[in-house]
């Protein structure tokens, strides 16, 4: 199995860093027929020091518009990782984002909130639905229905916090409730992406 760290996606780079996840979304690319970015299924997870390396050798950081955290897994089982991770590419002078399902302090049972806004600079955290019924219909999530109060009030915190949150939608859900999660991001202090289904 070859393993890949990090790839390249039109004039960002991706960090990939687990398998896992909380979730299991139906419309997740982990679950095609047909890899979409190659092979990003990982055998080993790597140190922060691993993907430092890799980026310092084969990669000019200041090429990129954001490098961001996101592969076949949720991110933030390795948030450990991320924060050593993100100091380096601040260093470069280059900018940070998470794609994350929000639900990071439940999997690591503990609010880790404030210290991701100061490591992130860009929290992308998928909303996917707009009420948890529909929530836990499409995504699956370990956490059943009360995995979309965790994920919004994760989302809640990091605005609070002073972080940069954006919500994301898939365009395929319709108007109706893509005008309902721009409701929603509004009462957070967050921002709304519609995003197209892959």
């Amino acid at each position: 199995m070859q393993n890949i760290y990090v790839y390249k996606v039109d004039d960002n780079l991706y960090i990939n860093l687990t398998n896992r996840c909380s979730n299991r979304c139906e419309f997740c690319v982990r679950y095609y027929d047909k890899p979409v970015y190659g092979d990003l299924w990982i055998g080993h997870e790597p140190t922060a020091q691993e993907v430092i390396d890799i980026l310092d050798k084969c990669y000019n950081l200041s090429d990129y518009r954001e490098i961001v955290f996101c592969g076949f897994g949720e991110p933030t089982y390795r948030f450990d990782a991320i924060e050593k991770i993100s100091e380096y590419i601040h260093s470069k002078g280059a900018k940070t984002r998470i794609n994350t399902n929000g639900q990071a302090n439940e999997i690591l049972g503990e609010d880790i909130t404030e210290r991701i806004v100061k490591c992130i600079d860009t929290i992308n955290v998928s909303l996917n639905a707009t009420d948890a019924e529909k929530y836990d219909k499409i995504c699956h999530s370990q956490y059943g229905l009360r995995a979309f109060d965790i994920m919004l009030d994760f989302a809640k915190k990091c605005v609070e916090h002073g972080g940069n949150v954006v919500l994301s939608i898939v365009d395929c859900v319709g108007e109706e409730e893509i005008a309902k999660a721009k409701k929603i991001a509004e009462k957070i202090g967050a921002k709304l992406r519609v995003r197209e289904l892959l």
